[in-house]
């Protein structure tokens, strides 16, 4: 076989140039090591190894870690979702699982619930640690105008297909034992809850009594009273740690309205103690003892009505002692010279009283001549 060839032509005198040799008829490739080419292999999968490592410790972390668990169920608790809340793994407890824990076994639940929420804000995991197979994570957050620090423990509970799965070790709820004077409705963050609806000993409670209610830690939540007898400012519990048992004691105050209402019940009896023509009117505060004998019946008015005002009797209320003036016309005849002396003169007398509650929210007055 012979040689190809090609002719050039000089670009100057146009002479074609002396022809080119060229074997077979194209030029042949260089060759590269196939060491090299396993070597480049080989660092693409190092990297694309260490990417998928990255990418599934970056997806560990968000997803399917401890601090990713706890972040779910803050989020829950922000959104308002109690329910839900509720089913995440280790939240919910019994009445024997309170009790292991310290807590009251007859604990109401009836602040776990959407209405009952305040939101939370600014959610945010600070650390993580672990020992003993239980993982603490601590989380900080805006609770109203508290920002506040809460720690969890979580611990594995087997596994979802390749990720592991996680529950509360211990539960996040809390315990608020709630004591109010002078009412049995209160609210809580605007939920409203009568005392006898939650408490074990139901229309029996004790006033007095506290009831244990049940709360999602963490939480902030706002008691107050406002009923037509009583109110109080509100009161701000945070509950920021999981298993904690937080007493409060809430005492209220008499509203205008019923210290209105005791006081025209006041006027009312001792208007009707004034309709008695004798000298000591049954079942009153006052009277005009003599010794003498009387021409006729006394007339008695009320001359100054007292001024009423109420102070808290452990659940129920009391009437503070204060002054009133009756005023009586009577004459009395001497037993001794038969002379009659005119009386028009004032009695000044001092009252106290006691208020009960009813359970119809009505309440009973008694009032009393007081020492």
């Amino acid at each position: 076989m012979e040689d190809a060839t090609s002719e050039r032509t000089d670009a100057v005198t146009g002479v074609p140039s002396a022809p080119v040799p060229v074997r077979g008829g194209r030029r042949r490739a260089r060759t590269r090591p196939l060491a090299f080419d396993l070597t480049a292999l080989a660092v693409v999968g190092v990297l694309l190894v260490g990417a998928l490592a990255a990418t599934g410790a970056v997806l560990y972390q968000q997803l399917y870690s401890p601090a990713a668990f706890v972040g779910r169920y803050l989020d829950m608790l922000a959104q308002g979702r109690a329910a839900d809340a509720l089913e995440v793994p280790g939240v919910r407890v019994d009445a024997a699982q309170l009790e292991e824990a310290g807590l009251p076994a007859d604990a109401a639940d009836a602040l776990l619930r959407r209405d009952a929420l305040a939101p939370l804000g600014e959610i945010e995991i600070v650390s993580t640690t672990e020992k003993d197979g239980i993982a603490s994570v601590t989380a900080e957050y805006d609770a109203g105008p508290h920002r506040a620090r809460s720690t969890f423990a979580v611990e594995q509970a087997g596994m979802i297909g390749v990720v592991p799965a996680w529950r509360f070790a211990t539960t996040p709820l809390a315990v608020i034992d709630l004591t109010v004077r002078g009412a049995m409705q209160f609210s809580v963050n605007g939920f409203g809850i009568d005392k006898r609806q939650v408490h074990p000993a139901g229309t029996e409670a004790d006033p007095l009594e506290p009831v244990s209610l049940l709360v999602f830690s963490p939480g902030l939540y706002s008691i107050a009273v406002d009923t037509a007898l009583s109110a109080s400012p509100g009161v701000a519990v945070l509950s920021d740690k999981p298993r904690a048992e937080i007493p409060v004691d809430l005492q209220t105050e008499a509203t205008d309205t019923f210290v209105d209402v005791v006081q025209e019940k006041v006027d009312a009896f001792l208007d009707e103690c004034a309709t008695q023509r004798v000298l000591q009117p049954t079942g009153c505060p006052f009277g005009f003892p003599v010794r003498n004998r009387i021409v006729d019946e006394p007339t008695w008015s009320i001359a100054e009505q007292p001024v009423v005002s109420l102070e808290p009797d452990g659940a129920d209320w009391r009437i503070r002692r204060t002054q009133a003036v009756a005023h009586i016309v009577v004459d009395i005849q001497s037993i001794y010279d038969g002379s009659i002396r005119h009386v028009d003169e004032d009695v000044p007398f001092f009252i106290d009283g006691d208020i009960v509650v009813l359970p119809d929210g009505t309440a009973s007055i008694t009032v009393s001549a007081a020492d």
